[in-house]
Parts: structure tokens; C-alpha cells; sequence
């Protein structure tokens, strides 16, 4: 069993992180999950859902651990915990801005940092547009030190029918980014 972060911030598009999680948790990985306070007042505004409903839900899938983001003594806020990878989706620019310059005010942002100090796989997501010139040297910053930006835009080149298919186009794009094999939607070619 592999072990991956998931991380929610504030930004809109929640259930891209809740949905990779749970595409995770089917393949039978554990998840450690973090989410900033926003992240979860977002969350709840976007899907009608309490983290807590999120948790039970994802606990009947597979084993999720849910991380209190306040508390620096969780695993994952050390380089000596193994994972395999960490995504953060969405990716809010506060903290793709803080990630880029090494601040750490919350697990997440630790959590990320540990991932690029390591050389672990750090996917972010962001979910921001127009994209200010400092949003984008943070952007840039963060892939030169090996982080994956994975903006959440969907193709359309797969005819989507409905929203789903259009969330399920990202969350192939992260699981394909983590090496993770995949049918959430037709890949291009095929």
C-alpha cells in the first residue's frame, strides 16, 4: 500500500481534491488529507458537504487519514515519512505564493515543502484565472524545483456530457502524473 498527500486550500474546486482522493483510496493507497480552514469553508460551500461527510464517505472506500492543518507534529509534516507523492488540488496562489518561497504557516504548506526538499512528486492544481505575472513567477518557481503544475483545465477534446466527466479529465491528469494507470476518461488516441 502506497501513501499519498492530498491537499485542499481555499481555492474553487474542491472536489478535484476530493475525487482524487478517492481515485486513490479505489487503487488501494492510504491517503493522508489536509485541509486549510478556507478549503473547508469552500468545500462546504461548493459541494454542500461538511468535511466530515467527505471523511465517512472516503472511509468507506479505503484507509484516508484526515490531518489536522494547524498541528505540525502530523506525519506528514516530516522528510522522514515516506510518501510517493502529494497533490494539492485546487492550489489557491496564497499558497502556491508561499510554497514557491519556502513559508511554511500551515501542515499543507509544510507538507508541500517536504515534497520538494525530498524530491517527491508534488502536483498543484491551481484554479486561477487571469493569472497575475506574480502568480506566474511563483508558478515557475515551483516547476523549476520539480513541482508538477497541473491547472485544472479540462479537454474537450473527450466530448464531456456533463460536469463529472469534465472533473474526471483532471483527476486522470493527476493520477496519470503520479504514474497511476487510469480509465476515468478516453485518453487521447486511444
Amino acid at each position: 500500500m502506497k501513501k499519498y498527500i492530498v491537499g485542499i486550500t481555499g481555492a474553487s474546486g474542491s472536489i478535484y481534491g476530493i475525487r482524487a482522493a478517492e481515485e486513490l483510496l479505489k487503487q488501494n493507497n492510504e491517503v493522508y488529507l489536509t485541509i486549510t480552514d478556507n478549503g473547508k469553508k469552500v468545500m462546504s460551500y461548493e459541494t454542500g458537504y461538511e468535511v466530515g461527510d467527505i471523511i465517512e464517505k472516503l472511509k468507506n472506500i479505503g484507509k484516508i487519514n484526515l490531518c489536522n492543518n494547524n498541528d505540525l507534529f502530523e506525519p506528514i509534516a516530516s522528510g522522514s515519512f515516506k510518501v510517493e507523492g502529494m497533490v494539492v488540488a485546487p492550489c489557491s496562489m496564497s499558497a502556491a505564493g508561499r510554497m514557491a518561497n519556502g513559508i511554511s504557516l500551515n501542515l499543507l504548506d509544510r507538507a508541500a515543502d517536504v515534497c520538494i526538499k525530498e524530491k517527491r512528486k508534488l502536483i498543484l492544481v491551481p484554479r486561477e484565472a487571469p493569472l497575475s505575472n506574480i502568480h506566474l513567477e511563483n508558478m515557475l518557481k515551483l516547476s523549476k524545483s520539480g513541482a508538477v503544475i497541473l491547472p485544472a483545465s479540462p479537454g474537450f477534446y473527450i466530448k464531456p456530457q456533463s460536469v463529472d466527466d469534465m472533473i474526471n479529465f483532471i483527476v486522470s491528469r493527476i493520477l496519470d502524473s503520479l504514474n497511476i494507470e487510469n480509465n476515468l476518461c478516453k485518453k487521447w488516441g486511444a
